[in-house]
């Protein structure tokens, strides 16, 4: 699967597949194939970021 471009379209769908599919965006990752500093500082300009407790961006 190909993540979305648009910023606040990718935010919601990493939350979605973080909340039904993987454990961790570790996992999400790599099985995404998605380089997560790259997804991380996409989200960070929407000023989300990774929490581990909760497994999404907040």
């Amino acid at each position: 699967m190909t993540l979305p471009k648009d910023p606040a379209i990718l935010l919601s769908c990493v939350n979605t597949k973080l909340r039904d599919e993987y454990p961790s965006l570790s996992e999400l990752c790599a099985a995404l194939d998605a380089d997560r500093a790259e997804l991380e500082s996409i989200l960070a300009k929407l000023d989300y970021h990774y929490s581990p407790s909760r497994n999404q961006f907040i």
